[in-house]
C-alpha cells in the first residue's frame, strides 16, 4: 500500500506506525515531531465490525484538535501541536504506554457485564477509574495497577513505576473532570471515555493519541436514548448506509458542539493599590494570577483620600463583569478592603505590601467592622490563588488550571524524593 510523501507543509518520512483508525508518520524535517493522519474509517469490537466514512477523518481530526486545546488551556501537558491538514494534525514524538486510561461517571455497557448486579445509570463519585491493556488479540483485558507497575515498561528512559501510576490515574480523573465541566455548559452529560499516555523524548508523561468521538461516551441532557458517540455505531447489528449517515451527522454534531464549550462568564480580578508606591507588590501578584489564566487590571486609588473616585472604579466593574474579585493592597490602617468589601457583594481579598511594620499592617486588615467579610493574605502568590478559587467557581478552565498546577506540585514532590532515594540507595 503507497503512503502519501506530503501533508499539508510536511514532508513524510517513514510510517511508524498504523492502526485502525490512523497512520503515524515521521516528520524527518521537524526532529522530535510526527504527524498523525487520520482515516475515513470506524471500527469497533477490536475491528471486527469495520465500515468506510467518508468525511470521518476530517471530523475526528477537528473534533480531537478542539478537545486538546480546551486540555491545553487548562493546563493538561499533552503531546498535540497543532493541525497539519484538513486530517492531520502535528504531534510530539512518543513511545506509547500501552493502557487505556478509562473513566466512567456512570455505570453502563462492559462495566455493567463485568458487575452483574450494578444498576445500570449508577453513579460513581469520585469518577471509577480503570486500566486495560492493549491487546486486540485478548481483547484489551482489564488489567490492575499492580500489574501495571509489575511489567516493568520503560520508555524512552522512564521507568513505569508506582508514582508514575499514581500521576497518570490523577491525571486521567482531572482529564474527565475538566470535560465533563465543559460539556455540562452545552447539557450534555460526559458518561465515560478512555485516553492514553506516552513518554516524550524528554521523559515525560503527556496525554497522547487522540481524543474524538470514538473515546467517549456522551449523552445530551443526559438521557441514553440521544447518543452521539461510537456506540450508535456499536449497537448496530446490521449496517446500512443511512445508519452510516446517522453516525456521521453525530460525529459532526459533536465536532461543532466543541466550539461552544468556552467558558461564557466574563471575569476580572481588580488589583487595587493605595499608593503607587506599592506596584512592585501588586505586579507580582498580577503575574501569578496572569499565569492562572486571570485576567487582571491594576489601579490605583486610596479609600482615605478619594472616597467617591474609589467606589466608582469600583461600580464601573461591577457593571460589566460576571465574575469578580477585588484586591486590596494596602497598608498603614487599610482602609481600602474595608471600604470595598462595605460597598460591593464581590469578594475582597486584603494583600498588604511588605514593610517594616507589616504586623500591624496585617492586624488593620484583619480587625474589620462587623458585617465585612475581607479576607487577608500575606504573600502575593496566595492572593492570585484565591482569586483564581473563587473564579473557577464559574470558569472551568481557570478551575483546571489550579487542579493541574497542584498535580504538578504533588508530582514534582514524589520525583524529587524518588531522584533523593535513587541516590542514597
Amino acid at each position: 500500500m503507497s503512503h502519501p510523501k506530503q501533508v499539508g507543509q510536511y514532508k513524510l518520512g517513514k510510517l511508524l506506525i498504523e492502526g485502525k483508525t490512523k497512520q503515524v508518520f515521521d516528520v524527518p524535517d521537524q526532529p522530535g515531531y510526527c504527524l498523525l493522519l487520520n482515516k475515513d474509517r470506524i471500527t469497533a469490537g477490536d475491528g471486527v465490525k469495520a465500515h468506510d466514512l467518508e468525511g470521518k477523518a476530517a471530523i475526528s481530526n477537528q473534533t480531537n484538535a478542539k478537545v486538546f486545546e480546551i486540555l491545553k488551556s487548562a493546563g493538561i501537558k499533552t503531546a498535540f501541536v497543532k493541525i497539519a491538514s484538513e486530517t492531520a494534525f502535528l504531534s510530539k514524538k512518543c513511545e506509547m504506554i500501552p493502557i487505556e486510561w478509562v473513566t466512567r461517571r456512570l455505570a453502563t455497557g462492559s462495566f455493567l457485564k463485568r458487575n452483574p448486579g450494578v444498576p445500570e445509570g449508577f453513579r460513581f463519585t469520585p469518577p471509577k477509574q480503570e486500566t486495560f491493556f492493549k491487546d486486540d488479540a485478548n481483547h484489551d483485558p482489564q488489567w490492575s495497577e499492580e500489574q501495571i507497575i509489575s511489567a516493568k515498561f520503560n520508555y524512552n528512559g522512564l521507568l513505569i513505576g508506582r508514582d508514575e501510576v499514581d500521576y497518570m490515574r490523577k491525571a486521567t480523573i482531572l482529564i474527565f473532570e475538566i470535560l465533563e465541566k465543559a460539556w455540562a455548559l452545552r447539557d450534555c452529560a460526559l458518561i465515560d471515555m478512555k485516553i492514553e499516555f506516552g513518554v516524550d523524548t524528554e521523559g515525560s508523561i503527556v496525554l497522547a493519541d487522540v481524543i474524538d468521538s470514538d473515546s467517549w461516551r456522551l449523552w445530551p441532557s443526559g438521557d441514553k436514548r440521544l447518543m452521539v458517540d461510537k456506540q450508535v455505531y456499536r449497537n448496530l447489528t446490521t449496517v446500512t448506509a443511512a445508519d452510516l449517515d446517522t453516525v456521521k451527522r453525530n460525529f459532526a454534531w459533536v465536532k461543532d458542539q466543541l466550539d461552544f464549550l468556552k467558558p461564557t462568564i466574563h471575569h476580572k480580578v481588580v488589583v487595587f493599590m493605595g499608593s503607587p508606591a506599592d506596584q512592585e507588590h501588586c505586579q507580582k501578584i498580577a503575574k501569578a494570577a496572569r499565569e492562572l489564566g486571570l485576567d487582571v487590571d491594576l489601579r490605583v486609588t486610596s479609600a482615605h483620600k478619594a472616597t467617591e473616585e474609589t467606589l466608582r472604579i469600583m461600580q464601573q466593574y461591577e457593571d460589566t463583569h460576571g465574575a469578580l474579585v477585588f484586591i486590596a493592597v494596602a497598608g498603614r490602617s487599610n482602609g481600602l478592603g474595608p471600604v470595598l468589601s462595605g460597598n460591593t457583594s464581590y469578594p475582597v481579598i486584603n494583600c498588604p505590601p511588605p514593610s517594616d511594620k507589616l504586623v500591624q499592617d496585617i492586624w488593620s486588615s484583619l480587625s474589620v467592622p462587623s458585617g465585612l467579610g475581607c479576607a487577608t493574605v500575606i504573600y502575593p502568590d496566595s492572593a492570585a490563588l484565591m482569586a483564581a478559587q473563587i473564579i473557577g467557581l464559574q470558569d472551568y478552565l481557570v478551575w483546571g488550571r489550579l487542579r493541574s498546577k497542584q498535580l504538578d506540585m504533588a508530582h514534582s514532590l514524589r520525583q524529587a524524593d524518588k531522584k533523593l532515594r535513587n541516590q542514597t540507595a
